[in-house]
């Protein structure tokens, strides 16, 4: 069910060997860096989450997230079958344990893009992890980011202005903090850290 984004198969060195996980708060512009990298370094294999929100407009199953009902996510979790998952305004987002596994078997780079919640799970689970927090150049720029966006309604706004205090709060639990002023540097020093050349 998890396997449907294609990865590549070479083997980067012991650091490679490392799971990343990239987090920070709503609207800091984790899906565009995630999107760059799977872009232009194919060979980074990226985590793709289970969610049981409703696709937004371009979105499709199996490369954003798999889209699955509450039913499905409950068996999910129940089977132990999800690394780490969170519940965020309303949804339920988890990361598919299996294929993360396999793929540092192997010795590929994984990345994961998660929340907070999910960063303290896998901080617990496994804790040679490098956890990364993408913050954004200013409070300013956060929020109007998060209200210009105009896909949600306002006390959705709202809900994610105040968990990314929360979320924001929380960069001190990182190992490293990169400021997103620019994608392209973003992606360059996060691949240099998942030593992917």
């Amino acid at each position: 069910m998890f396997d449907a984004v294609p990865d590549g198969s070479e083997t980067h060195g012991p650091l490679s060997r490392r799971l990343t996980v990239l987090s920070g708060p709503s609207g800091v512009g984790k899906s565009t860096v995630v999107a760059e990298i799977r872009r232009a370094h194919p060979r980074v294999w990226l985590s793709v989450s289970v969610t049981t929100r409703p696709p937004r407009p371009g979105e499709t199953h199996g490369v954003q997230y798999f889209f699955v009902d509450d039913a499905g996510f409950d068996r999910l979790v129940d089977e132990g079958e999800l690394l780490e998952w969170a519940e965020f305004a309303g949804n339920r987002y988890g990361t598919p344990r299996r294929p993360v596994e396999e793929r540092l078997d192997r010795g590929e780079p994984v990345l994961l893009e998660i929340d907070l919640q999910g960063a303290r799970q896998v901080r617990r689970t496994m804790p040679e992890a490098l956890l990364v927090f993408l913050a954004p150049p200013s409070w300013e720029e956060l929020v109007r980011r998060l209200t210009g966006r105009g896909t949600e309604p306002p006390e959705v706004v709202e809900r994610r202005l105040a968990t990314a205090r929360v979320e924001l709060a929380a960069e001190k639990e990182f190992d490293v903090t990169l400021v997103n002023t620019s994608v392209r540097d973003v992606c360059d020093e996060l691949l240099a850290l998942m030593a992917v050349h």
